[in-house]
């Protein structure tokens, strides 16, 4: 799956144009490697996220075929941290 796809199903951001213009901009990595937009995640992969005023960083644990509701959304990833980033 695409890395902005996973992102908007997993609702760490909620547009996928959003998601496509954070990894072009060099705010995401997978797996210590910065990563585009069509980059594939596997189940495993280590990404973080760096949002306007925090960062994200949380493990792939599921890889739906369908995009999940609010519930599955939770299921498709595993929190490793949520820290505040000041600018």
């Amino acid at each position: 799956m695409r890395l902005d796809l996973f992102l908007k199903w997993s609702r760490v951001i909620l547009r996928r144009t959003l998601a496509k213009e954070t990894c072009d901009a060099g705010r995401v990595t997978v797996n210590g490697q910065e990563a585009r937009a069509g980059r594939e995640v596997q189940v495993g992969d280590t990404i973080s996220v760096r949002l306007p005023r925090r960062q994200l960083t949380f493990r792939v644990r599921a890889i739906p075929l369908h995009a999940p509701g609010k519930e599955g959304a939770r299921d498709m990833l595993e929190l490793l941290g949520s820290e505040i980033v000041e600018t």
